[in-house]
C-alpha cells in the first residue's frame, strides 16, 4: 500500500481515526469478521514496515494509540542493515537521513541482497513490544521503493503468538523474520496472538494475498478451545481455501512446536497435543492439493532450549534456530 510516498508493507488498511490513521493488517471488511480477539490482533503492526527511499533527511511523525502500551520501539532499517532503534509514544516525529557510511558501498558488496541498502524500513513493534501505532505524516523528499529494490519473493505466515512473535526481544528475530531473511523474501505476517482459530474470513483472506510461499501453524491456540472434530473441520477449510487458490506455490502447514504439554511432567492434556498433530497428519495426507506439505513443528524446534520460562513462546534464540530450520524446507520447495 503506498500513501503520502511512503510504501506500508504488511498493511491492510490505514483507518482513519482523529488524529491520524490506524494501522492495521487487514481490511476493516475482514477484521471486522475475525474472532473478538483476532480482530483486536489484527491492529497490532507485528510485521509492520514503513519504507521508503529519502533523498535527505527525512521526518516522519507516528503515535502509540492512548490506553495500550504507552509507548513502542521501533527498529529502522537500511535494506537488510541494522540502524537505530526509537521508543514512539505521543505523537512521537523520527528524524531519519541516509547514514553517510552506506553512501558509497561497492556494488560487488549489495549485488546479492534482497533489499537495496537505499530503502530505509521503519519496522514496527507488535503487541509484545508496543501498541497501536497511528501515522500522522511525514516531511522531506521520499518516494516508495521500486520493485528491483525489495525482494522478489514473498513468504506468508499465518499461526499464533510465536508466529506473531511474543518473545523474542525484536521483530527481525521472530521465526517469520528470521526465515524470510534466509529466503531472500518479504514477509507477510498474519500471526495472531491467542486467536488463531482458522477463522473462515482468515482463510480467505490469505487465499487472495499474493504470496511464493505459506506456512500455517496450526494451531496451539485451538487446543482446549476447540474439540479435535471442530479442529480437523477448521484446519481442513483454511489449507483447502488456500492451496486451492495458489495451486502453483507451496503451502506448509507446520504441527504444534514443543511446549509445556509435552515436556511437564503430569501434564494431562499431551496426548490431546499429540492427537491434534495426529490430526494435522492425516489432513495432509488427504488433501487433493499437490501443492501442500508437512512440516513438523518438534522437528523445527528439536528441543525446548531457547524457550522462555513459560514453557510455550521461542526466545531469540529458539526463533533463530526455527528460522533456520524452516528456511531450509522451504528453499528446498522453492
Amino acid at each position: 500500500m503506498h500513501h503520502d510516498g511512503l510504501e506500508f508493507h504488511n498493511v491492510g488498511e490505514l483507518r482513519g481515526t482523529e488524529g491520524g490513521r490506524l494501522l492495521q493488517r487487514v481490511p476493516e471488511a475482514v477484521r471486522s469478521e475475525l474472532n473478538e480477539g483476532a480482530a483486536r490482533r489484527m491492529r497490532h503492526p507485528a510485521g509492520v514496515e514503513i519504507r521508503f527511499v529519502p533523498d535527505g533527511p527525512v521526518e516522519l511523525t507516528l503515535s502509540t494509540v492512548p490506553g495500550d502500551r504507552p509507548e513502542g520501539r521501533v527498529e529502522v532499517f537500511w535494506g537488510p542493515i541494522q540502524g537505530e532503534g526509537h521508543v514512539v509514544g505521543d505523537r512521537t516525529t523520527l528524524e531519519l537521513s541516509p547514514p553517510e557510511e552506506l553512501a558509497d558501498l561497492r556494488p560487488e558488496a549489495v549485488a546479492d541482497l534482497a533489499f537495496d541498502p537505499r530503502v530505509c524500513r521503519v519496522r514496527l513493534p507488535g503487541e509484545h513490544r508496543g501498541g497501536f501505532v497511528r501515522y500522522h505524516g511525514v516531511s522531506g523528499d521520499v518516494r516508495p521503493p521500486r520493485p528491483e529494490e525489495l525482494p522478489d519473493r514473498r513468504y506468508l505466515a499465518y499461526g499464533t503468538s510465536i508466529t506473531e512473535g511474543e518473545a523474542p526481544s525484536a521483530e527481525h528475530l521472530t521465526y517469520a523474520s528470521q526465515t524470510a531473511r534466509r529466503l531472500g523474501a518479504d514477509l507477510v505476517n498474519l500471526g495472531s496472538c491467542g486467536t488463531a482459530y482458522c477463522d473462515r474470513a482468515m482463510a480467505d483472506h490469505i487465499a487472495s494475498e499474493s504470496f511464493d510461499v505459506a506456512t500455517l501453524s496450526l494451531s496451539v491456540n485451538m487446543v482446549g478451545t476447540f474439540s479435535p472434530a471442530e479442529f480437523r473441520e477448521r484446519a481442513a477449510r483454511m489449507i483447502d481455501t488456500v492451496a486451492g487458490a495458489h495451486p502453483d506455490d507451496p503451502v506448509a502447514a507446520i504441527t504444534l512446536f514443543p511446549h509445556t504439554r509435552d515436556v511437564l511432567a503430569g501434564n494431562e492434556e499431551r496426548e490431546l497435543a499429540e492427537e491434534f498433530r495426529e490430526i494435522l497428519q492425516e489432513i495432509v495426507a488427504g488433501t487433493p492439493h499437490d501443492n501442500v506439505v508437512l512440516l513438523e513443528g518438534p522437528e523445527l524446534l528439536p528441543d525446548v532450549g531457547g524457550l522462555t520460562t513459560d514453557l510455550v513462546h521461542p526466545g531469540d534464540d529458539a526463533m533463530i534456530r526455527i528460522g533456520e530450520n524452516l528456511a531450509g524446507e522451504l528453499e528446498a520447495l522453492l
